[in-house]
């Protein structure tokens, strides 16, 4: 509570500073609307160039609204609107996704919260944007799903005055897919605002979301049911007629967050050549989390339970953060800064279970302390950067170093080196976890996971984009099932795994006819038995595109191509939301062939697609997302991403 009320007088003083600095009548946009009527007495007002669209990132990285038609937006246009090349979803939209290859750019100082595989669609802070624009601007997306439902994200921002913006969104899906008891209803509400002064020395950003993540679960299909599958039986191409290993299951993770963060330029010396910039600012976050399992009776699979109906459990997370920062940008020194940080976390059950061989906990509840730095400097033509940060105090040790040189040959060429070290606990349901099943039920002491990365990346629009990438993980943390049990359990590997990783992107095109493709090399050194890849992963898109009925329409039509390796895939658990290694079957080595029609109109983007349309005439036994989970049936989807520009 005394957190939440620190939280609401930080806005409420922030609002106050606002409202102190903001002119009475705000003679910016008055002036700018008399212009716009003035425009209007004498015709139409000429629309703001796109450029001014502005979206400013987390990192303070700025870019602008794209209403291009490219194939890049191909690749983008799905639930996670973004480019899903490594992963492979489950065969409803709204589900989770088995991990093709792994990266490590996250760095975190704390454990993180259970029911991963529900993470992939959580919009975590540095995924937030706030925007800047000269007109109101809306977007809206829409993309059919499997059967009863769609998929639907808005957007809408808007600046009240040159120096206040807003913006609002939800994104939302409901999907009753193609199988028994595999409904799956999501939504992400987010609320943005942005701040500053007119001479900019004062600025304020703050966003709220709530995001809640919901699936019914069957346990994959029954053994039977997976014959009739393998074989491709006629009387079951409605998949709703083959048995599930359940139909009673439903897991939901739910997170409300709050953030704000404001910076005062303390020392502001500019000229022609040289500048001086000292900055001071702090952040706050509060975020409330919790993960349900819920089942009306026990499934024999998991294990004996505690109850015999009803089972339930719920795990939450409080976790209040609170940062304060320096920042120093000097024209001969580059840019510095520092922060100090501070994190109360409460993380469990509401109950201690005592079973015969112990007692299992019911918190983890802490503080940590955390001290970093960042620095970034152009030298001789290299661009240098790096940052590290430290727990120096509390419950959890951590700490992570990166640091990078880049070198631009020229505008069409840039080469980049960096190397990362990390380290950090598990995460929060590797070290307790309680349930009704019995077998789910642990307190853990576990080495923290250290990782460390050496990476390269080229770019070059005359040659291709490659990086190339050597990680080495110590005391790794999985979840796998150990001899003599059938569920899984917490495993660290106590040797060391060693990862490459070789990914290279090039585009050919010749008059009106284009092909992409995107191949990845990827080979386990070390810790083969705990770490699964597919050896090979690529992608190969061949389309056409050109302008018709006098440029007003931009047509693009092609067929995509995606193709991995032979791997012993990593399989779900519907109890722990997670992934967990398995060794005992081999999927993969099955082509995921889409053929799609796209079209531009004005600031619209029009997409239908024919997924998978190569099971019409192809063996069904290996599509698989994962041990006992079918991939997707040929399916024909449309949707379209619509830009309103007022």
């Amino acid at each position: 509570m005394k957190k939440t009320f620190l939280l609401v007088l930080w806005m409420c003083v922030s609002t106050i500073v606002y409202a102190q600095n903001k002119p009475a009548g705000d003679r910016s946009a008055q002036n700018t609307r008399t212009q716009t009527a003035s425009n209007n007495t004498k015709g139409k007002a000429e629309k703001p160039p796109i450029d001014l669209y502005r979206i400013i990132s987390a990192q303070r990285d700025t870019t602008y609204i794209d209403t291009t038609l490219s194939i890049q937006k191909d690749y983008k246009f799905n639930y996670l609107r973004k480019d899903d090349f490594e992963l492979l979803p489950f065969s409803n939209v709204g589900q989770t996704y088995n991990s093709l290859a792994y990266n490590f750019d996250r760095l975190n100082l704390k454990p993180l919260f259970a029911a991963q595989s529900h993470h992939f669609n959580y919009h975590e802070i540095e995924a937030i944007n706030y925007y800047h624009v000269p007109t109101p601007l809306t977007e809206l997306y829409f993309k059919t799903a499997f059967r009863q439902g769609q998929q639907m994200d808005a957007f809408f921002t808007v600046n009240t005055s040159e120096q206040f913006n807003f913006s609002i969104a939800y994104k939302g899906i409901r999907s009753l897919g193609a199988y028994q008891q595999m409904l799956t209803s999501t939504g992400n509400f987010t609320f943005t605002t942005n701040y500053h002064t007119k001479n900019k020395r004062y600025k304020i950003k703050a966003h709220m979301t709530a995001q809640d993540v919901l699936n019914e679960e069957n346990g994959g299909l029954a053994d039977a049911s997976l014959e009739l599958f393998i074989n491709d039986d006629s009387e079951f191409s409605d998949r709703g007629r083959l048995d599930v290993n359940f139909e009673n299951a439903e897991n939901k993770l739910e997170g409300l967050r709050f953030y704000g963060e404001h910076e005062y330029e303390l020392i502001s010396k500019r000229d022609s050549s040289n500048y001086s910039v000292l900055t001071i600012g702090n952040s706050i976050s509060y975020e409330d989390k919790f993960y349900e399992y819920r089942q009306t009776s026990p499934y024999d699979g998991f294990g004996e339970s505690f109850e015999t109906a009803d089972l339930k459990e719920t795990v939450k997370l409080e976790d209040f953060n609170a940062k304060a920062f320096a920042n120093f940008n000097s024209s001969v020194f580059g840019k510095l800064s520092a922060f100090a940080g501070y994190t109360n976390y409460n993380y469990g059950y509401d109950s201690v279970l005592i079973l015969e061989d112990g007692r299992i906990t019911n918190r983890l509840k802490g503080s940590i302390v955390e001290v970093g730095a960042t620095y970034e400097k152009e030298y001789r033509g290299f661009q240098l950067s790096g940052k590290g940060a430290i727990n120096v105090a509390g419950d959890y040790d951590g700490n992570y170093l990166r640091g990078a040189a880049s070198y631009a040959l020229d505008a069409d060429n840039k080469a980049e080196a960096s190397l990362t070290i990390h380290s950090v606990a598990p995460n929060f349901n590797f070290q307790l976890y309680q349930s009704d099943y019995i077998n789910y039920n642990w307190q853990n002491n576990l080495n923290n996971v250290k990782t460390q990365e050496l990476r390269f990346d080229l770019k070059s629009k005359k040659l291709l984009n490659a990086s190339v990438s050597y990680t080495g993980i110590d005391d790794y943390a999985y979840f796998g099932i150990k001899a003599n049990d059938s569920t899984p359990t917490p495993n660290q590997f106590n040797d060391r795994v060693d990862y490459l990783k070789i990914k290279a992107e090039k585009e050919f095109r010749y008059k009106k006819w284009g092909l992409a493709n995107t191949v990845m090399y990827q080979q386990v050194l070390n810790g083969e038995s705990v770490f699964n890849v597919p050896q090979i992963l690529t992608r190969n898109t061949v389309y056409y595109e050109d302008h018709l009925f006098k440029r007003a329409l931009f047509l693009q039509t092609g067929i995509n191509f995606k193709y991995f390796t032979t791997y012993h895939m990593n399989a779900y658990d519907p109890v722990l939301a997670e992934f967990y290694v398995q060794n005992d079957q081999e999927i993969g080595g099955f082509p995921l062939v889409d053929f799609f029609f796209n079209a531009k109109i004005k600031q619209t983007r029009i997409f239908f697609k024919w997924e998978h349309f190569n099971t019409l005439f192809s063996n069904k036994s290996e599509y698989f997302s994962a041990p006992g989970y079918p991939y997707r049936d040929a399916v024909i989807r449309f949707g379209l991403v619509w830009d309103f520009f007022l």
